[in-house]
């Protein structure tokens, strides 16, 4: 499936347990060798009663990572298209925490869902020393590490993403995103965390519009442009939560034999 270009290998767990998921996030995420994937992402029941299901996110490199926005309304397509579920309103249990999934339903198909993401954050030490980065930006946590850098030039995420993603200032590494102010929107290329570039990242468009919302470049609602596609995010002044509205699609369906 992917949602705006982001694409992930899906595994109902509930079918098929994975014993090893690291292992077969690399092998099978390999455009060449594998199926071809930005990562690997497992599908269960929740242990808890207070969420419907869970998400586990592991990235081409084998990482595993804590939230990831369009792969969550991959999730929600998918257990209510697959009859897993009749709600068209979901709670997600993430590495990241719960996640509230508003399915738009048409004809019984899920067309798109919204995701609260939570409030943003802009200081974790954890992730982020802001003294010992060079280059201007801004960090956002949306669950994860971002950083975003505002530029006339989005292509230089090609160049520099891989070095500022392992830059000291981010102890457990960052997602990397080049962002354009334009009238139609804001353009952006990003640098995943443990995948590289992707055509699409759900909690990186998030960062983007809350980083140009915070800096003055712009309000609350954004249309964020990427490679893969337009996400609609809003960050709400009634409780400071960002919400994220986009696509998510089947590409195919198939059968993968895993040997001892």
């Amino acid at each position: 499936m992917h949602g705006a270009g982001n694409d992930y290998i899906y595994v109902d767990t509930s079918l098929c347990p994975i014993e090893n998921p690291s292992a077969a996030a690399i092998a099978w995420s390999d455009r060449h060798k594998g199926i071809g994937a930005d990562g690997l992402v497992l599908i269960g029941r929740s242990p808890i009663p207070e969420a419907d299901f869970t998400m586990r996110i592991f990235n081409a490199d084998g990482s595993e990572a804590m939230m990831c926005g369009n792969a969550s309304r991959c999730v929600g397509k998918y257990v209510y298209e697959r009859g897993l579920t009749t709600r068209t309103q979901i709670k997600l249990l993430t590495l990241s925490g719960i996640k509230t999934l508003q399915l738009h339903v048409y004809n019984n198909v899920v067309e798109s869902v919204t995701v609260d993401m939570g409030e943003p954050l802009f200081e974790d030490e954890r992730l982020y020393r802001r003294g010992e980065m060079e280059i201007a930006g801004c960090f956002v946590s949306m669950g994860n590490p971002h950083y975003v850098i505002f530029t006339d030039n989005v292509d230089e995420v090609e160049s520099k993403g891989r070095g500022l993603e392992n830059h000291p200032a981010f102890p457990q590494r960052a997602n990397i995103e080049f962002a354009e102010m334009r009238p139609d929107g804001i353009r952006v290329r990003v640098w995943e965390r443990g995948s590289g570039i992707t055509q699409a990242c759900g909690t990186g468009a998030c960062a983007v519009a809350v980083a140009a919302c915070k800096t003055g470049r712009a309000g609350r609602k954004n249309r964020i442009i990427m490679d893969g596609g337009v996400l609609e995010i809003e960050w709400r002044e009634s409780d400071g939560h960002v919400y994220m509205t986009g696509p998510a699609e089947f590409v195919f369906e198939g059968e993968m034999q895993i040997e001892d």
